[in-house]
């Protein structure tokens, strides 16, 4: 009787390293880092031994302690992957406070909810219109090439807010985007010819690349996160093969 409470609060603290876990892999962290923050922070929680596996889909936790109780919890991550490096760099600085001085079970679970609420939208559009914009002048746009391109990182930005959450996943997801987003690009250059097509779509295509996904994919690979880097690797190759179909298909039907 008197360990059970005890277990209850080995088992609410594992819960919490597994949310700690499926929030870095969220924002973009390496399989590496994940693994090597979750095995720091139970080691520091009074945990003698730490066995942790994850990949890009799930995370498995074996806790054991000194006096001999074990625990194990996993998690299948459902959420695709994006990329937060302030996110990041906050449930860093999270962790390391936490092995330096431990919180209690409840305060690490406040800790992350208010670093798990959605980063605000108008900013999210703001770095996306500027992104677009500023890489279609970048590859040899005019101005009003990088205008356009920022108008449409808009409609991207509302079909990510609108028709994500209605796709089975993010292929499906980039496949619609790019097309309908050529389909209106293509649309506007039939209308005013001076614009350039091909730069306005360079600039709205490198909001949808898996760009840091890819490259994450190749550093798990060489660090020996072999099965996760392939699985990155694939799906990244998949999301950036359907946004060129997109945007292709759009240009066949439409012209440019």
């Amino acid at each position: 009787m008197n360990k059970r409470p005890e277990i209850e609060e080995r088992n609410d603290l594992l819960h919490e390293f597994l949310n700690l876990g499926e929030m870095m892999l969220g924002v973009g962290a390496e399989i590496k880092r994940v693994e090597d923050t979750l095995i720091r922070m139970g080691k520091a929680y009074g945990a003698d031994k730490m066995n942790v596996f994850v990949i890009t889909s799930s995370i498995v936790i074996t806790m054991h302690f000194p006096d001999g109780q074990e625990l194990t919890q996993t998690r299948r991550i459902m959420d695709e992957s994006g990329t937060n490096f302030t996110k990041l760099e906050a449930l860093n600085e999270l962790s390391r406070s936490c092995c330096e001085n431990p919180l209690s079970t409840e305060e690490l679970k406040k800790q992350l909810e208010q670093l798990n609420k959605k980063p605000s939208q108008a900013l999210f559009c703001i770095g996306s219109v500027l992104g677009a914009g500023s890489f279609a002048i970048f590859f040899g746009g005019t101005f009003l090439d990088g205008m356009c391109a920022a108008m449409f990182a808009l409609f991207i930005c509302l079909l990510q807010n609108k028709l994500k959450h209605l796709c089975p996943n993010n292929m499906i997801f980039n496949l619609l985007c790019s097309f309908l987003t050529g389909i209106g690009i293509c649309l506007l250059t039939k209308v005013y010819p001076p614009l350039h097509l091909d730069k306005i779509m360079i600039g709205d295509i490198m909001l949808l690349i898996p760009g840091i996904a890819m490259t994450n994919s190749v550093r798990d690979i060489l660090v020996g996160d072999t099965i996760s880097g392939v699985m990155r690797l694939i799906e990244s190759l998949l999301w950036a093969g359907s946004i060129a179909f997109g945007f292709m298909l759009a240009i066949r039907l439409i012209g440019g």
